[in-house]
């Protein structure tokens, strides 16, 4: 038997977990990461999208130029084009920039986001490598491959997780301070909290193929695309350029009479949505069949156990936010548990987690189920005139394009589902009776109400304000007039890490009303105000997760000063 000590050990190597466990390494916490893949062992073809807020994350913690600079081909479009088939007729096309466009690109619904992070294109089978490389040269983290967690117990002082080295077939015991579950969607560490998840078990059944086809992009007569829907009355599905080359990942959308993954042929299928005739000669690389969920896990967290990602919510993927939200997941909960484990914060800090997560979670999960639910409908209404020559084709195919777009546009270019959510019920956020504003899957408007993210501006010294926040709490200060040596003072009284940053208000671009801003470092905004509050020692007992203040989610800020 091994035996191995760790502040935090994480359960699964996939993007979350790593994500999780550079976060925790970044503030000095010792992680060990139990996978039960080999290293190197490619994930399947799935996620294919990472977020803005994802990149955000990434370029924290100093690895999102390898991030960015991997996937398609560097001026390989990334549009999405609609079509009647991937070799048929264009319907109409959503433009996205490239990748060496997509810091300078202007003009068309996927520019100017307000952010120093764009969103980037890249299929998690090139993901993964660039975290797993990045998360392995790090000294803080130790990943242990091809080891599988079986159970664990909980002291009150730590978990005690008892794990098998699937190679050597011996057993390994972890002893922890806290455990998070990043472990997918049939999570062993979800089973073991007692967690549940409800909601719409089958949204859409997908017949999804991973093939190899070099010939293909000599049929595609238009400009490329990285993602492909074909429209037409008889097989509606998508098609992704995985490399810009030779491999695709064609996903058949199946009907709801369609139960089984095999209820239609796949040979037909591919070939319907490629619009290809048997002549055509491809290798099935990998089948990927998956069903569309909308479930949301009862409970994130069992005292000093954690779930994140897909062990916590699984949905249809629509606006690529599968991923993406399990990463927000971990950054919401790092930083916290790294408060708690260095001292300056109570353990009380963390029933933050769920109380911000959760209801998020379940609100984004409709969002997409909504989605997919409009998209399904436009596709079974796709009417035959689309690939019929002559004025009444080229009616039909406009009309069609037009509502493909008007759908869809929001999907691709989600800066609502980025910059717009917001914590509205956590206990340690310091209200003060404003909302922010409502927010869609594709619109947002920023603001500066507690609970919000932080709005993005450029610094006279060419960083964002994203990019000044400190490992635990920001003061940003708009006039430097305001008295803030309590504010200062108060948090090194409670230990917290506390930055300072003066900027010019006239020069942001940006109408800040207030005078001071505490900002997280998940860059959701804490507290604000005019003046600094009178008894700041009771603002950061808050912010803390001092027990004490934890009773009441809505306080005003007048009343915790």
């Amino acid at each position: 038997m091994k035996t191995i000590q760790t502040q935090v050990l994480i359960v699964g190597a996939g993007p979350v977990g790593l994500t999780a466990a550079m976060d925790l390494a970044s503030r000095g916490i010792d992680v060990v990461v139990a996978e039960i893949r080999r290293a190197g062992e490619p994930p399947n073809v799935k996620c294919n999208h990472v977020s803005a807020r994802s990149m955000e994350v990434f370029r924290r913690l100093g690895i999102v130029r390898e991030v960015r600079e991997g996937g398609l081909p560097a001026d390989f479009p990334n549009d999405c084009a609609y079509r009647t088939a991937v070799v048929g007729r264009e319907l109409t096309r959503i433009p996205i920039p490239s990748r060496q466009d997509r810091y300078t690109a202007t003009g068309g619904p996927d520019t100017d986001w307000p952010t120093p992070e764009p969103p980037h294109r890249i299929n998690q089978i090139y993901l993964e490598p660039i975290l797993f490389a990045c998360a392995q040269a790090q000294r803080e983290i130790r990943i242990l491959n091809r080891v599988q967690l079986d159970h664990f117990d909980q002291r009150d002082d730590g978990v005690i997780a008892r794990a098998r080295d699937l190679d050597a077939d011996q057993e390994i015991v972890i002893a922890a301070d806290y455990l998070i579950g990043c472990d997918g969607g049939r999570s062993t560490v979800s089973k073991l909290i007692g967690s549940r998840l409800s909601g719409t078990d089958v949204v859409q059944r997908v017949q999804s193929t991973y093939i190899h086809a070099p010939a293909l992009k000599e049929l595609i007569t238009q400009k490329p695309a990285w993602m492909t829907m074909s429209l037409n009355p008889r097989r509606c599905g998508t098609t992704v350029a995985i490399d810009g080359r030779d491999n695709w990942l064609i996903h058949n959308h199946l009907a709801a009479e369609e139960v089984e993954f095999d209820s239609v042929d796949r040979d037909w299928a591919l070939r319907t949505i490629l619009g290809v005739d048997d002549r055509f000669q491809y290798d099935i690389i990998s089948k990927e069949d998956w069903i569309g969920r909308r479930l949301v896990a009862d409970r994130f967290r069992d005292r000093r156990a954690f779930i994140c990602g897909d062990a916590a919510h699984l949905w249809i993927p629509y606006a690529g936010y599968g991923m993406n939200a399990g990463i927000a997941d971990a950054v919401d909960l790092c930083w916290m548990l790294a408060g708690v484990i260095s001292g300056w914060a109570s353990p009380a800090l963390l029933d933050a987690y769920e109380a911000e997560r959760q209801p998020i979670t379940e609100q984004v999960s409709h969002f997409a189920m909504n989605h997919a639910l409009a998209v399904m409908s436009q596709r079974r209404s796709v009417p035959a005139e689309v690939e019929i020559d002559g004025p009444v084709g080229d009616a039909a195919r406009s009309k069609v394009g037009q509502a493909a777009y008007d759908l869809n546009v929001q999907q691709y270019c989600c800066a609502g589902l980025n910059f717009g959510y917001y914590y509205d019920r956590s206990p340690a956020i310091c209200y003060d009776g404003e909302t922010p504003p409502p927010y869609g899957m594709g619109h947002f408007t920023a603001s500066t109400a507690p609970g919000a993210r932080a709005p993005h501006v450029w610094l006279p010294d060419g960083r964002s304000l994203l990019d000044a926040l400190g490992p635990a709490y920001t003061l940003v200060r708009f006039d430097p007039a305001v008295d803030v040596a309590g504010l200062v003072d108060a948090a090194a009284r409670h230990g917290v890490p506390l930055a300072l940053v003066d900027v010019d208000r006239a020069r942001t671009g940006y109408g800040f009303a207030e005078s001071l801003l505490l900002i997280r470092p998940d860059s959701h905004i804490a507290w604000r105000g005019m003046t600094a509050p009178h008894a700041p020692g009771r603002l950061f007992d808050r912010l803390r997760g001092n027990a004490n203040e934890l009773g009441t989610t809505h306080r005003d800020e007048a009343a915790l000063a």
